[in-house]
């Protein structure tokens, strides 16, 4: 269920408070048996206050940016590491996924790294395991991130099918060569270009943590 717009009311105000002095000034006209000339001129002066608070109220209507509407993604929150991680790993990836939930829009994320899944937080997916699309595959093999804004929009979506499936918007983000971080969120165009450049930043960290560690014990 898509929660209401928070700024609806306030961006109504000065539409509604437009048509209403517009309304009274009428009735105030219509009432008055005799006109005098300054009744004139400030009934003059109301008509175009009016219609400046109209106006105002219906460029707000179309510029001022509204909250991207938000879903209760559908699934199970949880908490899943892939075993046979070095503690430090675990504890690193802990914080950074902790870090990403609450910082951000992201409401379920995921760690795939050489083949399987690392790490799974956040709302989880009914499907616990990766098999790389079109998408995710072009993240690997340019090493370049995808932001979809909005998933609905994307017929590729059905690659996604181990993150809930009303997830609203995806990042993947490289990690490395071997590994993807994937984000999901619950509203379109909800990162912004600071939370990518966050994103990034982290993902350079977990694969420095990965080479130190995961290589040094394989």
């Amino acid at each position: 269920m898509a929660k209401s717009d928070p700024n609806r009311i306030l961006r109504l105000l000065p539409l509604v408070a437009g048509v209403l002095a517009g309304v009274l000034l009428m009735l105030n006209r219509l009432l008055t048996p005799e006109l005098t000339t300054s009744q004139s001129r400030s009934d003059a002066l109301g008509v175009i206050l009016s219609a400046l608070l109209i106006l105002t109220g219906l460029l707000w209507q179309q510029v001022q940016a509204r909250s991207p509407d938000s879903v209760q993604l559908i699934g199970v929150e949880g908490f899943e590491l892939a075993p046979d991680l070095p503690d430090v790993v675990k504890t690193e990836l802990a914080w950074v996924s902790h870090l990403l939930l609450t910082n951000t829009a992201t409401r379920s994320l995921l760690i795939w790294y050489r083949g399987k899944v690392i790490l799974r937080r956040g709302i989880l997916g009914v499907n616990s395991e990766v098999k790389p699309g079109p998408i995710l595959q072009r993240v690997l093999d340019k090493r370049k991130p995808v932001y979809l804004v909005n998933l609905n929009l994307y017929p590729g979506r059905i690659e996604f099918d181990y993150l809930p499936e009303n997830t609203q918007g995806v990042i993947c983000q490289p990690i490395g060569e071997e590994g993807v971080l994937i984000l999901g969120a619950n509203a379109p165009r909800s990162y912004t270009k600071q939370d990518e450049n966050w994103v990034e930043g982290i993902s350079d960290k977990i694969e420095d943590s990965f080479r130190r560690y995961l290589m040094a014990n394989s």
